[in-house]
């Protein structure tokens, strides 16, 4: 038992050293990701689309960096910024998307990377405090796995 709890403490502890070191590489990946979705946002109407809208009316932004991103993709020539950026859905009309200087009073000016990040790095304590937490009970249960291991002989073993 006192094997099985060092092995998952360890691989927590490995996943959680992997996790800081690499933090840049994954917010790279993840802003790369985020302008590739812009860039075929609706084109496929796929699960990328739904998440970029979800990310914008959620975090009240819009675009990578800011709502101009969205002048540089396909959809933006077709129908204009999307309604997820909007302040107020009523007051959003397909005309005021289409042109960046109306559209920049309208909807968010934002931008969804520096929200999402500053978010997640926000959350992170209350991840590592929680990590952290677990990991001394996982170190108590080696420690007192190994203690009642030693105690315990083989002819008490039986007779239990």
């Amino acid at each position: 038992y006192a094997m099985l709890l060092s092995l998952i403490f360890l691989i927590v502890l490995v996943a959680a050293i992997v996790g800081f070191v690499f933090r840049h590489e994954i917010k790279t990946n993840f802003e790369s990701n985020l302008n590739q979705a812009l860039k075929d946002y609706n084109v496929t109407a796929d699960r990328h689309s739904e998440a970029v809208d979800t990310i914008q009316r959620t975090l009240h932004c819009c675009g990578v960096q800011n709502y101009s991103d969205w002048e540089r993709t396909e959809y933006f020539s077709q129908r204009g910024i999307p309604r997820s950026c909007c302040k107020n859905q009523n007051d959003c009309s397909e005309e005021d998307l289409k042109d960046p200087n109306k559209a920049k009073l309208k909807v968010f000016v934002d931008g969804c990377f520096f929200l999402v990040t500053s978010t997640m790095e926000s959350k992170m304590s209350v991840v590592a405090g929680i990590s952290f937490g677990i990991a001394c009970f996982q170190l108590i249960g080696i420690v007192l796995s190994c203690c009642l291991s030693r105690y315990i002989t083989n002819n008490q073993y039986e007779m239990v």
